[in-house]
């Protein structure tokens, strides 16, 4: 029986050019041994966010041993991409990008976040005021 809309049999797939048919290999999943591997040598972590970016600059900038709160980074953060009509506290909406990349940073050993002036074991887990600051 015909599809009245298709016009193709009932119950027959259509294949597309991208899809994999059973049993084939995807050769563009697996690296050719001929192929060169580019290592990046540098011991800076890979920031491509530019929150996690943010957070490091601005650690960067403060004295030597010296930590910021979530806040100031968020402050920072709004001040930098403020636009003419937003709102004085449109810092509040950037807290939670800062908490979340801080975490990220903070498991890959960028940062420490710190709790009472000692440094968490768990970021993720932490309540109550939290400050961060470069590892020493």
């Amino acid at each position: 029986m015909l599809d009245r809309l298709s016009g193709e049999k009932e119950g027959v797939v259509q294949s597309h050019p991208c899809m994999l048919v059973r049993g084939m290999i995807d050769t563009n999943e697996t690296p050719d041994a001929t192929d060169d591997v580019i290592t990046d040598t540098t011991d800076a972590p890979a920031t491509t966010d530019p929150v996690a970016a943010m957070i490091l600059e601005q650690l960067a900038a403060a004295k030597p041993g010296g930590s910021l709160s979530p806040e100031d980074m968020a402050r920072a953060l709004a001040d930098a991409r403020r636009k003419p009509n937003d709102p004085p506290d449109l810092w509040r909406r950037y807290m939670s990008a800062v908490k979340q990349q801080a975490i990220h940073l903070a498991r890959a050993g960028s940062i420490q976040v710190l709790r009472k002036g000692q440094p968490v074991e768990d970021p993720a887990r932490v309540k109550g005021v939290i400050r961060y600051r470069l590892p020493v």
